[in-house]
């Protein structure tokens, strides 16, 4: 049992190579063996059939000389008339096939008589032309057949020893070249497999090497690729390794994905807890005044005017209405609850924006442009939109210095989408505050210049607009550098036709 063990455990720990080697020898082996026979048995069919053409022409002599002496049925003188070959054996027989006289002509000698035992050996052949095959004690194996013509009947045979030594000469002939090949094969096999499987050898070592990876972990940063040499992909081994480095590739993304995942995970918790922070912070302040003015109108002081408690309380609670219902829009928006959908010209929500905008901030130059080689129509919710428009005024007019020029254009052609700028000439975004300006509660009221006495928003004009930039399928950007910062909002056209009342360049001051 521990035998049989052991030997299993060794053929199971059999490499590649020697099972390949086992496999191609057993292979060669059965060919060569088949190749071998094959040519034995054809070269056995064709000398046996040259020797039963022989025997036919034998017995066809012998009949022909027994007919001329067709009452003399002892008589077997044929065999020295006819040139018959040394060793061809005859036979006349009766009409019930039973022997009269059998010889055999021998080497330069008379034709002898064969014994009573040889004659027994050649009882029970017919007289039907078949060829028959008998040992003959004496004188070896023998083809023989029985010829019949008018009642006179003739045996006639040809000795097959030259036959099975020339059969048992290829045999041997064949096995010693079969040896011979399988040596040489088998050799060279070993050589060819041996170098084929070098680059396989490597591609396991690389896989080895691979799966010794902290993989479960995510630590790696680069896992060990296959040699290039290894990956053509004209043999079985360069394709295993090309595979072997393209499932690297994936373990690789893979874990960067995750590793991403993660990372993206932990910024979103921290932005989460920032905007719980800046949220409750945002609704503390309005509400520690009203709750002050309140205290302060209950206790009836004359340290103020009740009217004047009253408006900072109404206006404290319109700040905090504004945050809530701001907060209340976003998460609305990230549930994807769908917007209002009606065709909206932007040119002309623009104008009304950019009009209003100026009402506001009379300290300011506002230029409308227009550039329109189609109606700047869009599909989305026209209240939104002019929200967007709004807050990106407010934002340009709030975080700039009174004489700015602000600039709001729309772009429209056939076929394309359609643009909206907001460009000042203003201080400009600090470049470390560019990659998060879009974000809640981001401010830069420490770095940007807030125009005097003015109050800073909540941080969430442009996060609003971004979310519903993007609930229109459009996108939102900016860029910034001092004396020029540009918001470009684009959105996709609602219809495209040409603009007949529109010029393709116009600038107005409002």
């Amino acid at each position: 049992m521990n035998l049989l063990t052991r030997n299993r455990g060794r053929l199971h720990g059999r490499s590649l190579r020697t099972r390949l080697l086992l496999f191609i020898s057993a292979t060669l082996v059965v060919v060569c063996a088949a190749m071998s026979l094959t040519t034995v048995f054809v070269q056995r069919a064709y000398l046996l059939g040259n020797l039963d053409d022989r025997v036919g022409n034998a017995a066809q002599r012998s009949l022909g000389g027994a007919e001329l002496r067709p009452g003399f049925d002892d008589d077997l003188g044929f065999l020295s008339e006819n040139g018959h070959a040394a060793g061809t054996l005859a036979a006349r027989l009766d009409a019930k096939g039973a022997i009269i006289a059998a010889a055999v002509v021998g080497q330069d000698t008379p034709p002898q008589n064969l014994t009573t035992a040889q004659r027994a050996a050649l009882k029970g052949i017919t007289a039907d032309g078949a060829k028959h095959t008998r040992t003959v004690p004496g004188l070896g194996t023998y083809r023989i057949t029985v010829l019949d013509d008018n009642g006179v009947r003739v045996l006639a045979g040809l000795p097959m020893d030259d036959v099975q030594d020339m059969i048992r000469g290829l045999v041997v002939v064949e096995a010693a070249v079969a040896l011979t090949g399988l040596t040489v094969a088998g050799f060279l096999c070993a050589v060819v497999i041996r170098r084929q499987l070098r680059p396989l050898g490597r591609v396991a070592a690389t896989a080895v090497e691979v799966s010794r990876s902290p993989l479960g972990r995510g630590e790696v940063t680069a896992l060990t690729r296959v040699p290039e040499r290894d990956t053509d992909p004209g043999s079985e081994a360069g394709q295993v390794g090309a595979a072997l480095n393209r499932m690297i590739d994936h373990v690789e993304s893979s874990i960067a994905e995750r590793q991403r995942s993660e990372e993206q995970m932990r910024r979103s918790e921290e932005r989460m807890r920032r905007f719980l922070a800046d949220a409750s912070h945002e609704l503390r302040t309005p509400l520690a005044s009203i709750a002050g003015y309140a205290e302060l109108m209950n206790r009836g002081t004359d340290r103020i005017e009740p009217g004047l408690a009253w408006r900072r309380v109404t206006a404290e609670s319109a700040r905090m209405t504004g945050l809530v219902e701001d907060l209340l829009l976003l998460a609305r928006l990230d549930e994807g609850r769908p917007l209002q959908s009606a065709e909206v010209d932007l040119a002309a929500l623009l104008a009304e924006a950019v009009w209003d905008a100026r009402a506001a901030g009379t300290g300011h130059e506002w230029q409308l442009q227009l550039s329109l080689d189609a109606t700047a129509l869009v599909v989305g919710d026209e209240a939104r939109l002019h929200q967007v428009l709004a807050n990106l005024l407010a934002n340009a007019r709030m975080h700039t210095p009174v004489g700015t020029t602000v600039t709001a254009s729309v772009e429209a052609t056939a076929g394309h989408t359609v643009v909206v700028r907001v460009r000042d000439d203003g201080p400009g975004i600090p470049p470390s505050l560019l990659p998060t300006v879009f974000e809640r509660f981001t401010r830069a009221d420490a770095s940007r210049a807030r125009s005097g006495g003015k109050e800073g928003g909540s941080g969430l004009g442009l996060a609003i607009a971004t979310a519903i930039v993007g609930a229109h399928g459009g996108r939102i950007d900016v860029t910034s550098v001092p004396g020029r910062t540009e918001f470009t909002i684009e959105l996709p056209a609602a219809e495209l036709q040409p603009a007949e009342t529109v010029s393709d360049a116009r600038t107005a001051r409002v």
